[in-house]
């Protein structure tokens, strides 16, 4: 039997969802586009062969001919929204962030362990890309021997408004980095300096973070919003016994004219669509057997990324090393897997 889907948010991300359900996976049905915009759902519907648009995202939770559903409006409806189907005992794939506010992710773990299990799969997609995947397995096959360090950096055109800001760099940009590296190495962050430099111009200039893991590894994730030349996220882990680093997906080079030329994307679907069809991929799977996915992000994940984005929003505005100290992790969430 066919999965039946409801897709909350018609933007990006649930354009993609929609296009990735409907062209990419079999045995799933895309019963309805939830948008603000109806204008906007109806697109889509139109787009992929969905029959219905609705603007209510409660009523789509609720329907029953509804089996799971995605999350992929803005970021302030997540927690509610999952909340939500927690309640209806929906699975959901909620595009990250769970919340930026640690309490609100509290709030959704603790809906779950009452519920007795997991609903929600977190949309920390990076977990999936077969470049992380073999950085993980080399790690894990001892090939890199103790991990001691992990440079990142995350670069895009251009940021989406001029409101944009220092702070929504580390709590909007940067959580995939977050969250990739605890899956990585393993381990938690024990404290985060920030800095920023000053740019010649009124745009937002790159943040550079530094954190240090309770296993004592240094991490550096530098956010650059702002970078011009194109979509641009790297990553090497070094360890005593060697280093890996991450090859983006290229699939032609030019020669020509006295000139070796690649191009770079405008934004980060091209790179991490792989990832995104592994992930839903993983998402139905969940939703038809009920075990949530070994390598998929939960709701702890979650709240440990939001901690972070709030130490790290502290260590901007102080300018001091500041602590990362998360509750207790619930057994409910040590048992899932990574």
């Amino acid at each position: 039997m066919s999965v039946r889907i409801g897709i909350i948010g018609a933007g990006i991300m649930g354009t993609d969802h929609a296009r990735i359900f409907a062209e990419r996976l079999s045995n799933v049905e895309i019963r309805v586009i939830c948008d603000a915009d109806t204008a906007r759902a109806k697109k889509v519907a139109d787009q992929f062969g969905i029959i219905d648009v609705s603007t209510d995202p409660e009523s789509v939770i609720q329907r029953s001919d509804i089996d799971a559903v995605v999350i992929a409006s803005p970021d302030s409806t997540h927690a509610p929204l999952s909340l939500a189907c927690i309640q209806h005992r929906k699975p959901v794939l909620c595009e990250k962030p769970l919340s930026q506010s640690s309490n609100q992710c509290i709030d959704v773990m603790n809906a779950e362990i009452a519920a007795g299990r997991p609903f929600v799969q977190l949309g920390f997609m990076r977990r999936f890309d077969q470049a992380y995947a073999e950085m993980k397995t080399a790690l894990q096959n001892g090939v890199l021997g103790r991990p001691l360090m992990m440079h990142n950096f995350h670069r895009n055109v251009e940021t989406p408004s001029a409101e944009f800001t220092g702070a929504m760099a580390i709590t909007n940009s940067a959580p995939h980095e977050f969250d990739v590296v605890r899956y990585v190495l393993g381990v938690e962050y024990r404290s985060i300096s920030v800095f920023q430099p000053k740019r010649s111009d009124a745009v937002v200039a790159p943040v550079m973070m530094v954190l240090e893991t309770e296993d004592d590894q240094l991490v550096n994730i530098e956010i650059n919003n702002n970078a011009s030349y194109g979509y641009d996220v790297r990553a090497e882990l070094i360890g005593e016994a060697g280093s890996l680093s991450l090859n983006a997906p290229l699939y032609s080079a030019l020669d020509a004219k006295l000139t070796h030329r690649t191009e770079y994307a405008a934004d980060w679907r091209a790179r991490f669509a792989e990832a995104y069809w592994r992930q839903n991929r993983a998402f139905l799977q969940f939703v038809t057997t009920g075990t949530f996915p070994e390598i998929a992000s939960h709701s702890w994940d979650g709240y440990a990324a939001a901690m972070v984005g709030e130490a790290g929003v502290r260590a901007l505005k102080d300018g001091s090393r500041t602590a990362i100290r998360l509750i207790e992790k619930p057994l409910f969430y040590s048992k899932l897997g990574v």
